[in-house]
Protein backbone atom coordinates (compact mmCIF):
# COMPACT_ATOMS: atom_id res chain seq x y z
CA UNK A 1 0.00 0.00 0.00
CA UNK A 2 1.65 3.60 -0.98
CA UNK A 3 -0.04 5.30 1.80
CA UNK A 4 1.16 8.87 0.30
CA UNK A 5 -2.62 9.13 -1.65
CA UNK A 6 -4.05 8.36 1.50
CA UNK A 7 -3.01 11.12 3.05
CA UNK A 8 -4.55 13.52 0.32
CA UNK A 9 -7.37 16.07 2.36
CA UNK A 10 -10.36 14.43 0.58
CA UNK A 11 -9.51 11.21 1.21
CA UNK A 12 -9.24 12.21 5.15
CA UNK A 13 -11.88 13.45 5.47
CA UNK A 14 -13.56 10.40 3.64
CA UNK A 15 -12.23 8.16 6.09
CA UNK A 16 -13.45 10.25 9.08
CA UNK A 17 -17.21 10.81 7.83
CA UNK A 18 -17.35 7.06 7.17
CA UNK A 19 -15.70 6.29 10.53
CA UNK A 20 -18.36 4.10 12.40
CA UNK A 21 -20.29 2.97 9.30
CA UNK A 22 -20.24 -0.79 8.54
CA UNK A 23 -17.69 -1.86 6.26
CA UNK A 24 -19.76 -4.22 4.77
CA UNK A 25 -22.15 -1.43 3.73
CA UNK A 26 -19.26 0.79 1.98
CA UNK A 27 -18.25 -2.24 -0.30
CA UNK A 28 -21.03 -2.32 -1.90
CA UNK A 29 -20.86 1.16 -2.88
CA UNK A 30 -18.72 2.47 -6.27
CA UNK A 31 -15.59 3.58 -5.16
CA UNK A 32 -15.53 7.45 -5.30
CA UNK A 33 -11.66 7.93 -5.82
CA UNK A 34 -10.68 5.42 -8.69
CA UNK A 35 -6.93 6.59 -8.05
CA UNK A 36 -6.93 4.59 -4.77
CA UNK A 37 -7.56 0.88 -4.21
CA UNK A 38 -11.04 0.65 -2.60
CA UNK A 39 -9.98 -2.30 -0.15
CA UNK A 40 -7.11 -0.11 1.21
CA UNK A 41 -9.41 2.52 1.99
CA UNK A 42 -12.23 0.58 3.46
CA UNK A 43 -9.42 -1.12 5.59
CA UNK A 44 -8.28 2.52 7.06
CA UNK A 45 -11.99 3.13 8.15
CA UNK A 46 -12.63 -0.22 9.81
CA UNK A 47 -9.09 -0.03 11.49
CA UNK A 48 -9.72 3.99 12.49
CA UNK A 49 -13.02 2.15 14.40
CA UNK A 50 -11.31 -0.05 16.08
CA UNK A 51 -8.50 2.64 17.79
CA UNK A 52 -11.50 5.04 18.90
CA UNK A 53 -11.73 3.27 22.20
CA UNK A 54 -8.31 1.43 22.06
CA UNK A 55 -5.80 4.06 20.52
CA UNK A 56 -7.76 7.93 21.58
CA UNK A 57 -4.47 9.44 20.58
CA UNK A 58 -4.16 7.99 17.67
CA UNK A 59 -7.86 8.20 16.36
CA UNK A 60 -7.98 11.80 17.34
CA UNK A 61 -4.96 12.90 15.60
CA UNK A 62 -4.74 14.11 11.97
CA UNK A 63 -3.46 12.23 9.02
CA UNK A 64 -2.77 8.95 10.81
CA UNK A 65 -1.80 5.56 8.79
CA UNK A 66 -3.54 2.38 9.83
CA UNK A 67 -2.45 -0.84 9.08
CA UNK A 68 -4.32 -3.92 9.05
CA UNK A 69 -7.42 -4.61 11.59
CA UNK A 70 -6.38 -7.33 12.82
CA UNK A 71 -2.98 -5.56 13.57
CA UNK A 72 -4.64 -2.78 15.03
CA UNK A 73 -6.67 -5.47 16.97
CA UNK A 74 -3.69 -7.10 17.75
CA UNK A 75 -1.55 -4.65 19.36
CA UNK A 76 -1.26 -3.17 23.05
CA UNK A 77 -4.00 -0.85 24.47
CA UNK A 78 -2.66 2.85 25.34
CA UNK A 79 -3.55 2.46 29.15
CA UNK A 80 -1.70 -0.95 28.25
CA UNK A 81 1.05 0.50 26.97
CA UNK A 82 1.50 3.42 29.11
CA UNK A 83 1.81 0.94 32.41
CA UNK A 84 4.15 -1.19 30.71
CA UNK A 85 6.68 2.26 30.21
CA UNK A 86 6.89 2.58 33.58
CA UNK A 87 8.67 -0.91 33.75
CA UNK A 88 11.86 0.16 31.50
CA UNK A 89 13.55 2.99 33.36
CA UNK A 90 16.77 3.94 31.29
CA UNK A 91 18.16 6.04 28.43
CA UNK A 92 17.88 2.97 25.40
CA UNK A 93 15.45 0.57 24.27
CA UNK A 94 15.46 -1.43 21.07
CA UNK A 95 11.94 -2.85 20.23
CA UNK A 96 12.88 -6.14 18.38
CA UNK A 97 9.22 -6.72 17.23
CA UNK A 98 7.83 -3.32 16.58
CA UNK A 99 5.03 -3.63 14.75
CA UNK A 100 2.17 -0.46 15.06
CA UNK A 101 4.27 1.19 17.43
CA UNK A 102 1.96 1.55 20.72
CA UNK A 103 4.53 0.38 22.93
CA UNK A 104 7.67 2.43 21.60
CA UNK A 105 5.77 5.97 21.45
CA UNK A 106 4.70 5.13 25.54
CA UNK A 107 8.73 4.12 25.59
CA UNK A 108 9.57 7.10 24.00
CA UNK A 109 8.22 9.27 26.89
CA UNK A 110 10.40 7.40 29.85
CA UNK A 111 13.01 6.31 27.08
CA UNK A 112 15.74 8.93 25.83
CA UNK A 113 15.96 6.79 22.58
CA UNK A 114 14.49 4.07 21.27
CA UNK A 115 14.68 1.98 18.30
CA UNK A 116 11.65 0.83 16.11
CA UNK A 117 13.02 -2.68 14.72
CA UNK A 118 10.15 -4.22 12.15
CA UNK A 119 10.42 -6.99 8.91
CA UNK A 120 7.92 -5.56 7.27
CA UNK A 121 9.07 -2.10 5.82
CA UNK A 122 5.08 -1.28 5.12
CA UNK A 123 4.52 -1.28 8.81
CA UNK A 124 7.69 0.25 9.40
CA UNK A 125 7.20 3.33 7.10
CA UNK A 126 3.28 3.08 8.76
CA UNK A 127 4.81 3.62 11.74
CA UNK A 128 7.82 6.29 11.12
CA UNK A 129 4.78 8.54 9.61
CA UNK A 130 2.61 7.87 12.38
CA UNK A 131 5.63 8.96 15.14
CA UNK A 132 6.23 12.03 13.48
CA UNK A 133 2.79 13.28 13.17
CA UNK A 134 2.75 12.32 17.18
CA UNK A 135 6.18 14.31 17.79
CA UNK A 136 8.01 11.16 18.86
CA UNK A 137 11.10 12.39 17.46
CA UNK A 138 13.29 10.39 19.73
CA UNK A 139 12.39 6.65 17.50
CA UNK A 140 14.86 5.41 15.42
CA UNK A 141 12.28 3.01 13.11
CA UNK A 142 14.51 0.32 10.91
CA UNK A 143 13.23 -1.94 8.84
CA UNK A 144 14.81 -5.71 8.67
CA UNK A 145 15.44 -8.74 10.42
CA UNK A 146 15.49 -7.43 14.15
CA UNK A 147 18.23 -10.20 14.65
CA UNK A 148 20.55 -8.93 12.27
CA UNK A 149 19.73 -4.68 13.47
CA UNK A 150 20.94 -5.95 17.24
CA UNK A 151 23.67 -7.72 16.23
CA UNK A 152 25.24 -5.20 13.45
CA UNK A 153 24.25 -2.45 16.00
CA UNK A 154 27.46 -3.47 18.04
CA UNK A 155 25.66 -1.71 20.99
CA UNK A 156 24.47 -1.97 24.53
CA UNK A 157 20.78 -0.66 25.89
CA UNK A 158 19.02 -0.50 28.38
CA UNK A 159 16.25 -2.97 27.78
CA UNK A 160 15.24 -5.39 24.71
CA UNK A 161 11.83 -5.23 24.50
CA UNK A 162 10.32 -8.35 22.47
CA UNK A 163 6.57 -9.22 21.86
CA UNK A 164 6.76 -12.59 19.88
CA UNK A 165 4.41 -13.63 17.52
CA UNK A 166 3.18 -17.14 17.20
CA UNK A 167 4.09 -18.69 13.65
CA UNK A 168 1.88 -19.73 11.51
CA UNK A 169 2.61 -23.16 11.27
CA UNK A 170 2.47 -23.80 15.46
CA UNK A 171 0.31 -26.70 15.64
CA UNK A 172 -2.06 -28.07 18.54
CA UNK A 173 -4.21 -25.91 21.36
CA UNK A 174 -0.80 -25.04 23.75
CA UNK A 175 1.08 -21.96 23.63
CA UNK A 176 4.85 -22.39 24.07
CA UNK A 177 7.66 -19.10 23.47
CA UNK A 178 9.24 -22.14 21.65
CA UNK A 179 6.58 -21.61 19.31
CA UNK A 180 6.80 -18.10 18.60
CA UNK A 181 9.27 -15.77 16.20
CA UNK A 182 11.37 -14.95 17.30
CA UNK A 183 12.40 -17.95 19.31
CA UNK A 184 13.05 -15.84 22.68
CA UNK A 185 14.18 -19.22 24.67
CA UNK A 186 16.77 -20.09 21.90
CA UNK A 187 17.69 -16.90 21.58
CA UNK A 188 18.26 -15.65 24.91
CA UNK A 189 21.89 -16.11 26.09
CA UNK A 190 22.40 -13.99 22.56
CA UNK A 191 20.09 -11.11 23.72
CA UNK A 192 21.75 -10.70 27.20
CA UNK A 193 24.47 -10.49 24.92
CA UNK A 194 23.24 -6.80 24.01
CA UNK A 195 21.42 -5.90 27.50
CA UNK A 196 21.17 -6.74 31.00
CA UNK A 197 17.31 -6.22 31.11
CA UNK A 198 14.92 -7.81 29.08
CA UNK A 199 11.01 -7.08 28.98
CA UNK A 200 8.92 -9.64 27.27
CA UNK A 201 5.10 -9.58 26.53
CA UNK A 202 3.45 -12.66 25.72
CA UNK A 203 -0.35 -13.64 25.17
CA UNK A 204 -2.40 -14.42 27.94
CA UNK A 205 -2.92 -17.86 26.61
CA UNK A 206 0.85 -18.76 28.15
CA UNK A 207 0.47 -20.41 31.75
CA UNK A 208 3.00 -18.44 34.08
CA UNK A 209 4.57 -21.71 34.90
CA UNK A 210 5.09 -23.01 31.23
CA UNK A 211 6.52 -19.67 30.44
CA UNK A 212 9.26 -19.93 33.45
CA UNK A 213 10.36 -23.48 32.49
CA UNK A 214 11.11 -21.83 28.85
CA UNK A 215 12.71 -18.96 30.14
CA UNK A 216 15.63 -18.07 33.09
CA UNK A 217 16.47 -14.64 35.22
CA UNK A 218 12.67 -14.02 35.41
CA UNK A 219 12.61 -11.39 37.91
CA UNK A 220 9.02 -10.24 37.74
CA UNK A 221 5.89 -11.08 36.03
CA UNK A 222 2.68 -8.94 35.59
CA UNK A 223 -0.74 -10.31 34.75
CA UNK A 224 -2.10 -6.87 32.84
CA UNK A 225 -5.72 -6.75 32.86
CA UNK A 226 -7.90 -3.74 30.46
CA UNK A 227 -11.29 -3.80 32.20
CA UNK A 228 -11.25 -6.82 34.18
CA UNK A 229 -9.81 -8.60 31.42
CA UNK A 230 -6.56 -10.03 30.78
CA UNK A 231 -4.50 -8.73 28.30
CA UNK A 232 -1.18 -9.83 27.89
CA UNK A 233 1.53 -11.24 30.27
CA UNK A 234 4.89 -9.38 31.22
CA UNK A 235 7.92 -10.96 32.07
CA UNK A 236 10.93 -9.14 33.58
CA UNK A 237 14.33 -10.90 32.79
CA UNK A 238 17.16 -9.50 34.25
CA UNK A 239 21.05 -11.24 33.35
CA UNK A 240 21.83 -13.62 36.10
CA UNK A 241 18.93 -13.10 38.37
CA UNK A 242 18.00 -16.16 39.99
CA UNK A 243 15.75 -15.73 42.94
CA UNK A 244 12.18 -15.63 43.19
CA UNK A 245 10.38 -13.56 41.10
CA UNK A 246 8.05 -11.42 42.01
CA UNK A 247 4.16 -11.28 40.83
CA UNK A 248 1.59 -8.65 40.32
CA UNK A 249 -1.59 -8.73 38.96
CA UNK A 250 -3.04 -5.21 37.72
CA UNK A 251 -6.76 -4.22 36.41
CA UNK A 252 -6.05 -0.95 34.72
CA UNK A 253 -9.18 0.99 34.46
CA UNK A 254 -10.25 4.50 33.31
CA UNK A 255 -10.40 5.40 37.09
CA UNK A 256 -6.92 3.83 37.79
CA UNK A 257 -5.37 0.53 39.03
CA UNK A 258 -5.94 -2.14 41.11
CA UNK A 259 -2.49 -3.94 41.93
CA UNK A 260 -2.34 -6.67 44.08
CA UNK A 261 1.71 -8.09 44.31
CA UNK A 262 3.06 -11.52 45.78
CA UNK A 263 6.47 -13.15 45.64
CA UNK A 264 5.91 -16.51 42.88
CA UNK A 265 7.00 -18.96 46.04
CA UNK A 266 4.24 -21.14 46.89
CA UNK A 267 2.51 -19.74 50.46
CA UNK A 268 1.14 -21.79 53.33
CA UNK A 269 -2.17 -22.86 52.24
CA UNK A 270 -5.48 -20.53 52.67
CA UNK A 271 -7.47 -20.80 56.17
CA UNK A 272 -10.67 -22.49 55.05
CA UNK A 273 -14.28 -21.54 56.27
CA UNK A 274 -18.22 -21.72 55.69
CA UNK A 275 -19.68 -18.47 53.74
CA UNK A 276 -19.63 -15.31 56.56
CA UNK A 277 -21.50 -12.29 55.83
CA UNK A 278 -19.01 -10.97 53.05
CA UNK A 279 -17.88 -12.91 49.80
CA UNK A 280 -15.55 -11.37 47.29
CA UNK A 281 -14.97 -12.50 44.07
CA UNK A 282 -10.78 -11.75 42.97
CA UNK A 283 -10.37 -9.85 39.21
CA UNK A 284 -9.32 -11.47 36.33
CA UNK A 285 -5.41 -10.60 36.48
CA UNK A 286 -5.97 -11.98 40.04
CA UNK A 287 -7.30 -15.15 38.87
CA UNK A 288 -4.83 -15.39 36.06
CA UNK A 289 -1.97 -15.25 38.40
CA UNK A 290 -2.90 -18.23 40.80
CA UNK A 291 -1.93 -16.40 43.89
CA UNK A 292 -4.96 -17.96 45.31
CA UNK A 293 -3.65 -18.49 48.72
CA UNK A 294 -1.59 -15.40 48.69
CA UNK A 295 -4.76 -13.08 48.67
CA UNK A 296 -6.09 -14.90 51.78
CA UNK A 297 -3.27 -14.17 54.01
CA UNK A 298 -2.38 -10.89 52.08
CA UNK A 299 -6.10 -9.50 52.84
CA UNK A 300 -6.76 -11.51 55.66
CA UNK A 301 -9.54 -13.64 54.62
CA UNK A 302 -10.81 -17.50 54.65
CA UNK A 303 -11.96 -19.54 51.46
CA UNK A 304 -14.94 -21.08 50.91
CA UNK A 305 -12.97 -24.38 49.13
CA UNK A 306 -9.85 -24.99 47.89
CA UNK A 307 -10.95 -24.98 44.54
CA UNK A 308 -13.67 -22.38 44.63
CA UNK A 309 -11.62 -19.01 44.65
CA UNK A 310 -13.94 -17.03 46.48
CA UNK A 311 -13.97 -15.48 49.63
CA UNK A 312 -15.29 -14.47 52.85
CA UNK A 313 -15.24 -12.56 55.98
CA UNK A 314 -17.33 -11.03 58.24
CA UNK A 315 -16.45 -7.65 58.41
CA UNK A 316 -16.10 -5.12 54.79
CA UNK A 317 -12.61 -5.17 53.43
CA UNK A 318 -11.25 -3.08 50.62
CA UNK A 319 -10.77 -6.14 47.78
CA UNK A 320 -9.07 -6.21 44.45
CA UNK A 321 -12.14 -7.47 42.82
CA UNK A 322 -15.88 -7.61 43.26
CA UNK A 323 -17.52 -7.60 46.65
CA UNK A 324 -20.97 -8.82 47.54
CA UNK A 325 -23.11 -9.09 50.56
CA UNK A 326 -24.83 -12.53 51.20
CA UNK A 327 -28.69 -12.01 51.78
CA UNK A 328 -29.09 -15.85 51.70
CA UNK A 329 -27.36 -19.18 51.38
CA UNK A 330 -28.88 -22.05 49.69
CA UNK A 331 -28.63 -25.89 49.54
CA UNK A 332 -28.33 -26.87 45.98
CA UNK A 333 -31.65 -28.98 46.42
CA UNK A 334 -34.72 -28.86 44.03
CA UNK A 335 -36.86 -27.62 46.56
CA UNK A 336 -34.68 -24.44 47.30
CA UNK A 337 -34.20 -23.98 43.31
CA UNK A 338 -37.30 -23.70 43.04
CA UNK A 339 -37.75 -20.43 44.72
CA UNK A 340 -35.45 -19.02 42.21
CA UNK A 341 -37.74 -19.77 38.84
CA UNK A 342 -38.56 -17.15 36.82
CA UNK A 343 -36.66 -14.66 38.67
CA UNK A 344 -34.04 -12.21 37.16
CA UNK A 345 -30.17 -12.34 38.39
CA UNK A 346 -26.72 -12.24 37.80
CA UNK A 347 -25.21 -16.06 37.89
CA UNK A 348 -21.56 -16.76 38.60
CA UNK A 349 -20.35 -20.39 38.85
CA UNK A 350 -17.05 -21.39 41.09
CA UNK A 351 -15.96 -24.85 41.06
CA UNK A 352 -20.12 -26.40 39.79
CA UNK A 353 -20.46 -28.69 37.43
CA UNK A 354 -23.09 -26.91 36.00
CA UNK A 355 -22.45 -23.93 33.32
CA UNK A 356 -24.22 -20.34 33.37
CA UNK A 357 -26.24 -21.10 30.52
CA UNK A 358 -27.17 -25.07 32.11
CA UNK A 359 -28.33 -23.29 35.25
CA UNK A 360 -30.64 -20.57 33.13
CA UNK A 361 -32.28 -23.28 31.39
CA UNK A 362 -32.73 -25.53 33.92
CA UNK A 363 -34.07 -23.07 36.48
CA UNK A 364 -35.64 -21.07 33.90
CA UNK A 365 -33.86 -17.92 36.12
CA UNK A 366 -33.49 -14.61 33.84
CA UNK A 367 -30.54 -12.51 32.91
CA UNK A 368 -29.94 -9.22 34.67
CA UNK A 369 -31.54 -7.49 37.55
CA UNK A 370 -29.73 -6.32 41.18
CA UNK A 371 -29.39 -10.03 42.35
CA UNK A 372 -26.01 -12.22 42.16
CA UNK A 373 -26.13 -15.24 42.73
CA UNK A 374 -22.85 -17.62 43.01
CA UNK A 375 -23.05 -21.07 42.69
CA UNK A 376 -20.14 -23.02 43.59
CA UNK A 377 -18.80 -25.38 46.61
CA UNK A 378 -18.42 -25.14 49.95
CA UNK A 379 -15.70 -26.31 52.84
CA UNK A 380 -17.94 -29.52 53.36
CA UNK A 381 -18.08 -30.15 49.55
CA UNK A 382 -21.69 -28.97 49.77
CA UNK A 383 -22.92 -27.88 46.30
CA UNK A 384 -24.66 -24.11 47.95
CA UNK A 385 -25.74 -21.25 46.07
CA UNK A 386 -25.21 -17.48 47.49
CA UNK A 387 -27.71 -14.98 47.12
CA UNK A 388 -26.05 -12.03 47.27
CA UNK A 389 -26.39 -7.79 46.57
CA UNK A 390 -23.30 -6.09 45.33
CA UNK A 391 -21.34 -3.81 47.11
CA UNK A 392 -19.76 -0.66 45.87
CA UNK A 393 -16.97 0.65 47.64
Amino acid sequence: MLFEKLLLPKIQQFIIDNTGRPVTQLALQKNPFPDIDWTDLLGQIAAREKAKDKLPTWYSAENIIYPSKISVEQTSSEIAAKYKSGLVPGKSLIDLTGGFGIDDYYFSKKITIVTHCEINPELSAIAKHNFKILNAENIECISGDSFDILTNSNKQYDWIYIDPARRNDAKGKVFMLKDCLPNVPELLENYFNYSDNILIKTAPILDISAGLSELHSVKAIHVVAVNNEVKELLWILNKGFNGIPMLTAVNLTKDGEDIFTTSYEPTEEAPYSLPKKYVYEPNSAIMKSGAFDAVAHHYKITKLQKHSQLYTSDKLIPFEGRSFVIDTILPYQKTEMKQLEAKKMNITTRNFPLTVEDLRKKWKIKDGGNIYAFFTTNIKNEKIVLICSKVIL
